[in-house]
């Protein structure tokens, strides 16, 4: 019989504030795949068919040998002695998410490919051992760990012995290949395994009245190039500010009411966000002209994982939060969508 599934993934931003590759959020966008396996046939093979519709469809790759969330899927069919996909497969990916903005598009691709891969071997594995295929893709846990999981989590690597952690080293270029033109249906069928363990994660509570201001500039920014003006060293007095903020934030939004005094200043950082501001055109401005006593129902704000978005957390007064961050930006060359989001739930396979 012919089979047919919807597996739908959420959003993320990353780091909220002094949370550096540390904690995520789920988030109200989502790339949602609908998916149908054809009956086993006798006929002659037939590759996967993929369409594409929504953010990012002009650009996405729809061979399901360099398209992300198949090669990813394609990875865990083989790690679990299974080949190749089911012949005449068809896919339809629909996105909500934009790219390169510091909204877990890549993260969300990833979980989607490690449950489609799941779900086509029909190999019920845990969400645990799901995790560890996605972290052998996108190396950092927050973004996938929160696309898995859903809501506000707190994730880290497992340190591994020596074994596990060769095999968790692995390049990037061997658990996904770039698959040459001439590659016939034997080529790369030996991937190598994710270690099992390698992430845990712990999901905080939320207070039900925040929600997410999404201030998204039209322009994308890779987190490689993110990355690169990070310093390699920092000093005691920035890592122990960040570690104070964060032990406060992780709990101050779950309280209910939130006290907005305590969670903007929770949401500091100087690990990240200052190194960024070159990057982003109107990032200082924004983070310190708009603040609880400017605009009351606003309690945070900051980068949203590499950015260029920024973050508004708020319980009322969205409308003109966004506004004033949107001119702001437009004073420095900056045009900008905003989006007000709710914290999602995890994947889900219907």
């Amino acid at each position: 019989m012919t089979r047919q599934f919807t597996v739908k993934v959420p959003a993320t931003s990353a780091n909220i504030g002094p949370g550096f590759d540390v904690v995520g959020l789920s988030l109200s966008l989502h790339l949602t795949l609908k998916v149908t396996v054809p009956p086993a046939s006798e006929q002659a093979y037939l590759e996967p068919a993929i369409t594409y519709s929504g953010e990012g469809a002009d650009e996405v790759p729809l061979d399901a040998y360099k398209n992300l969330t198949t090669r990813v899927a394609l990875y865990v069919l083989r790690c679990n002695g299974i080949r190749s996909f089911p012949s005449g497969l068809t896919l339809h990916a629909h996105n909500e998410i934009p790219f390169g903005r510091g909204l877990g598009s890549s993260g969300a691709a990833v979980i989607a490919g490690v449950i489609l891969g799941n779900e086509l071997g029909q190999l019920n594995l845990s969400k645990e051992r799901l995790l560890d295929f996605a972290l052998m893709v996108e190396r950092h846990p927050d973004n996938v760990t929160a696309a898995l999981i859903g809501g506000f989590v707190g994730s880290y690597l497992r340190e591994l012995d020596e074994a596990d952690t060769a095999a968790a080293s692995v390049p990037l270029s061997e658990v996904l290949p770039e698959y040459p033109p001439d590659a016939g249906e034997d080529w790369g069928l030996n991937p190598p395994p994710p270690p099992s363990g390698i992430g845990h994660y712990v999901r905080f509570g939320w207070s039900e009245p925040i929600k997410a201001i999404a201030i998204i500039p039209r322009f994308e920014l890779s987190t490689a190039k993110a990355r690169e003006v990070l310093p390699s060293l920092y000093t005691r007095k920035d890592l122990v500010f960040n570690l104070q903020r964060l032990a406060v934030l992780t709990t101050a939004l779950a309280q209910d009411p939130p006290d907005p005094d305590l969670i903007y200043e929770a949401m500091k950082d100087r690990v990240h966000q200052p190194y960024r501001k070159t990057l982003i055109p109107g990032l200082p401005e924004v983070t310190s002209c708009i603040t609880p006593n400017t605009h009351p129902g606003l309690l945070g704000i900051c980068l949203s994982g590499a950015g260029p978005t920024i973050l508004a957390l708020a319980t009322s007064n969205f409308e003109k939060i966004a506004e004033d961050a949107t001119n702001i930006f437009q004073t420095q060359g900056v045009e900008v969508d905003w989006k007000v989001l709710t914290i999602a739930g995890g994947s889900l396979v219907e």
